[in-house]
């Protein structure tokens, strides 16, 4: 049954969660220490030039203490990093990096090994779109990791990719 009216933000919810999608972590240095959160609603966005984009809540606690960050990280995360989704993910004072490497680049992003790629970026421009900021991020630098595979999250849990037989 078609919903004409999505006032239920559960509801809503679970209609957006029937779209796969991969998952970043946005981190970088404040004060010596990684800070970050999980975003799956990353996306390409230009290629000239070289922007993508994230979009946070602003409910976020996190977002404030990376927003003045002069780089910010983004990793695409690998099929074996749910736990460490799941950490960046959290809203408790767990330490969100426990048994995560990363790097710290010279700008002060940090980038998870692990990851399927990274992207060394600074904010470009931020955009009001409801309850969430779009925050679009110029690529300054970036590498991939063609070896590992993407971790996917839908419908709330995380899956794997198949090779489609030839």
């Amino acid at each position: 049954m078609i919903i004409p009216n999505p006032s239920d933000p559960m509801a809503l919810r679970a209609v957006y969660g029937t779209f796969p999608s991969g998952v970043t972590a946005v981190c970088a240095l404040r004060d010596g220490t990684p800070v970050g959160f999980a975003a799956s609603s990353f996306v390409s966005v230009s290629v000239d030039p070289p922007l993508v984009s994230v979009c946070v809540q602003d409910t976020s606690t996190t977002w404030p203490l990376l927003v003045d960050r002069p780089r910010l990280g983004l990793s695409v995360l690998g099929s074996d990093q749910g736990i460490t989704c799941r950490r960046l993910a959290s809203k408790s004072g767990d330490d969100r990096f426990a048994d995560t490497s990363y790097t710290v680049t010279d700008g002060g992003a940090v980038l998870l090994h692990g990851a399927v790629s990274w992207l060394d970026c600074t904010i470009h421009e931020i955009v009001r779109a409801g309850d969430h900021d779009v925050v679009l991020l110029r690529v300054e630098a970036m590498q991939d990791h063609p070896d590992v595979a993407p971790l996917v999250f839908h419908g709330s849990s995380f899956r794997a990719l198949a090779t489609e037989a030839s």
